[in-house]
């Protein structure tokens, strides 16, 4: 008969399943996690349960919290688990499965009881994982949207604040007032200086209600920048399948990702925070550079490949990877074009780590998906691709490869591949998007100027020009085509399409 997942089975897991020997009874609550996802179980929680295995840091246990109604979803099943998480590490030569302990709790989805939860003084580090999307960022200033209506929402009932940041600042000010030591802000979503846009948005809001409270937050509340990073897929019925038949478990949540993690993070906590180096993070002085490295080689990989991916058939990544003409585009980019624009760090082969990530990708055990990597576009090229371009173009270096990656999410975005089959569009700027890329390479008369997504580059001649000569061979040639070209070192010299503005 199988296991349900709970605290016997964590006392005494099924053959073949690994949990800590730790006794969670004497856990007690230090970090409030909003956000709690798959990969935030894969990662953050991982690192904790390790640490609570060497009897360490016992007072530093997680509550987990959420705002929207997948996290109802996610505590009503965690709930019933005793908020344990089997986690699968998708080895090509194993797979290995642990029950992770690290929560202890998860807050009513509520935002009066998550106010009130934070305002507890056991809670010193509040972490976030929502989304690069969920800082509320003003797209044609880079600044905080104050006008956003969620935000307008909350500065009109401070009392009632229904947004994370309306909360974090709620909780803070009542701390305060209560003589109560703030909590720091640790954001582990996967953004540029995740750090300084976590700030960005608290001391934002926190402006919009009084300058006094955004002077005292910005002077006294810590915001660490960190770099994560995991390759988590969702979880679906083939995921807990794989737990209940393989490990003899019923989860109604399990993770699975691959076998690496990496974690490297500011020091920056005032008020405390768990002995994490002994599990392997990474504190450093400045984030920034291993940031930008794993932004641009990695991310901006995994962008490189989803689309031609996506145009060409492919539904998993490690299928996209065996293409020949995509790997060979993938490798050429990278070395080309792409690392070049990453500062050195000392003791770090930019080579190497590539190597790795190409072997990451390669990995089938995870399953990982062409569209999972395909979503929110608009968000993601801003910060893995354009600037990758932008420095390339400041220093005299080639695009070829990157605006050839534009034109091909550009081309995606006609909702279609290759073989006339449908693409979903999942993006908050979908229907702008798609009418962007019919103006492109449906050659209409009413090309899209669109600064908002670009920045500078929409009037960058240069770019302008090695876009629409990439667009122009998509449309002559096919994507294969076009992938072989690039790999044999051709740069397509046809004249533009007149309609390839961006």
């Amino acid at each position: 008969m199988t296991n349900k997942l709970d605290n016997k089975a964590f006392a005494a897991p099924p053959s073949g399943v690994r949990s800590a020997e730790y006794d969670r009874s004497k856990l007690s609550a230090g970090i409030l996690h909003i956000g709690v996802g798959n990969f935030h179980r894969a990662h953050q929680a991982i690192y904790m349960d390790r640490l609570f295995a060497m009897n360490e840091a016992s007072d530093w246990a997680i509550v987990g919290a959420g705002l929207k109604s997948n996290d109802h979803v996610m505590r009503e099943r965690l709930k019933d688990q005793d908020w344990l998480t089997t986690v699968v590490e998708l080895d090509p030569t194993g797979l290995n499965a642990r029950i992770s302990g690290a929560m202890i709790d998860f807050v009513d989805v509520d935002p009066a009881a998550l106010v009130s939860r934070v305002c507890a003084p056991e809670i010193r580090i509040v972490s976030l994982t929502i989304t690069e999307g969920g800082y509320f960022v003003d797209p044609n200033t880079g600044g905080f949207d104050a006008g956003h209506p969620d935000i307008l929402s909350d500065l009109a009932n401070p009392d009632q604040p229904q947004t994370v940041f309306g909360i974090l600042v709620s909780a803070l000010l009542r701390r305060k007032k209560s003589g109560v030591a703030p909590f720091a802000v640790m954001s582990c979503d996967n953004l540029p200086e995740n750090g300084h846009m976590a700030k960005q948005a608290v001391v934002g809001y926190a402006r919009a209600l009084s300058e006094s409270a955004a002077r005292w937050i910005s002077e006294n509340v810590a915001f660490p920048n960190g770099m994560v990073d995991c390759i988590t897929p969702a979880t679906g019925d083939r995921e807990r399948a794989l737990v209940c038949e393989r490990f003899d478990l019923r989860d109604a949540a399990p993770v699975v990702c691959e076998p690496f993690r990496q974690w490297v993070l500011e020091d920056n906590f005032p008020s405390g925070r768990p002995p994490l180096e002994k599990v392997g993070v990474e504190f450093v002085d400045d984030v920034a550079p291993y940031e930008l490295m794993k932004l641009r080689i990695l991310n901006g990989g995994h962008a490189a490949i989803a689309y031609p991916g996506a145009l060409l058939g492919h539904h998993f990544v490690h299928q996209a990877m065996a293409d020949p003409l995509i790997r060979t585009y993938l490798s050429k980019l990278e070395t080309q074009e792409i690392l070049p624009t990453v500062p050195e760090i000392p003791g770090v082969d930019f080579r190497d780590y590539l190597k790795q990530v190409m072997e990451r990708f390669s990995n089938p055990a995870v399953g990982d998906t062409i569209p999972r990597l395909c979503l929110d576009g608009s968000n993601r090229q801003p910060k893995f691709i354009l600037p990758a371009i932008q420095d390339r173009l400041d220093n005299g270096g080639t695009i070829t490869g990157l605006s050839l990656e534009t034109a091909l999410w550009c081309r995606y975005c006609l909702g279609y591949d290759e073989a006339g089959n449908e693409l979903l569009l999942e993006d908050e700027n979908a229907t702008q998007l798609k009418s962007w890329a019919q103006s492109v390479f449906k050659t209409s008369n009413a090309p899209i100027e669109w600064p908002e997504q670009f920045g500078s580059l929409s009037s960058n001649q240069e770019f302008l020009s090695a876009f629409a000569d990439a667009t122009h061979e998509i449309v002559s040639n096919g994507v294969a085509a076009t992938l072989t070209s690039f790999a044999q070192g051709h740069n397509g010299s046809a004249p533009a399409l007149e309609s390839a503005k961006v």
